[in-house]
């Protein structure tokens, strides 16, 4: 991706469509930041995340080049970001002895990286906050709905080595673009990668500061969960369910929600969100 660009992209989310047009137009940097725009209302109190309706609800993000970044241009930063603790409900996701499910401890790992995140200054969206499982179009658009946000998906491993935190960000996606301008929305996450390997980048090398045997910079991964969200997106793993006392999962918990939340924070000035006088707020 390149440093500098000169245009703004103004990127407009309506919800329940399921495309992306980007009129021929990827993210537009400037100095490293992403300028993007979204028409849609005043993010949720980081309590009341938005409920899933009972068909998944799904974006359509009308995305055009408008004028050079200019004096009358409101800039603010990312001060959202959308918590995912993985799996739920009758998906209890990776399993290990004496009960150890990893839907019920990325759920209390959540709890911990929100206080975590609010102490630094953001809002958080959960995707859920219960033993429900939203399906994985119903988490990217709550991502997805939001002003200024970056996604943070919650897993435990079922392999690799204990005591290890691994992030991940969406292998390479061709941001292809049909004969309509449409880009599909399974990869919505396209024009978002660079950003999101920085913003892993980042919240991996607090990590690796913590946890021994943790890779020191994120890795790529074809997650489902990230191809579908228009927004810097990474995953974070802890290894591993194996381990023979769940306590040593829960020991992990501070150091993986303060080295997320100070990776958030490195990351904030990297992420602007423009108002572009004449579009819609």
């Amino acid at each position: 991706m390149a440093d500098r660009f000169d245009m703004l992209l103004d990127v407009r989310n309506v919800i329940r469509m399921r495309t992306i047009f980007l009129a021929g137009a990827g993210l537009v940097v400037l100095a490293g930041a992403a300028m993007v725009h979204s028409a849609q209302g005043p993010a949720q109190a980081p309590q009341t995340p938005a409920a899933p309706a009972a068909a998944s609800p799904q974006v359509r993000a009308s995305a055009q080049v408008t004028s050079s970044f200019g004096a009358q241009t409101q800039r603010s930063g990312l001060n959202i970001v959308v918590l995912d603790p993985a799996h739920g409900g009758t998906d209890p996701g990776a399993r290990g002895t004496g009960g150890i499910r990893e839907s019920e401890i990325v759920l209390d790992l959540a709890t911990q990286v929100r206080r975590a995140l609010e102490l630094q200054g953001f809002q958080v969206v959960l995707t859920r906050q219960g033993n429900e499982n939203p399906s994985f179009d119903d988490r990217s658009a709550i991502a997805n709905a939001q002003r200024g946000a970056v996604f943070v998906t919650l897993h435990i491993s079922s392999t690799g080595l204990p005591g290890a935190v691994r992030v991940y960000v969406n292998s390479d996606l061709a941001a292809v673009t049909e004969a309509t301008g449409l880009i599909p929305w399974d990869r919505a996450q396209a024009p978002f990668l660079g950003l999101s390997k920085k913003f892993g980048d980042l919240v991996e090398g607090m990590l690796v500061q913590r946890f021994k045997g943790s890779p020191g910079a994120a890795q790529t991964a074809a997650v489902r969960q990230l191809r579908t969200t228009a927004a810097p997106a990474i995953a974070v793993e802890i290894s591993s369910i194996i381990v023979e006392d769940r306590a040593e999962l829960d020991r992990m918990a501070p150091g993986v929600a303060d080295a997320i939340a100070r990776g958030a924070a490195a990351f904030k000035p990297s992420y602007v969100v423009a108002n572009v006088p004449g579009t819609l707020p």
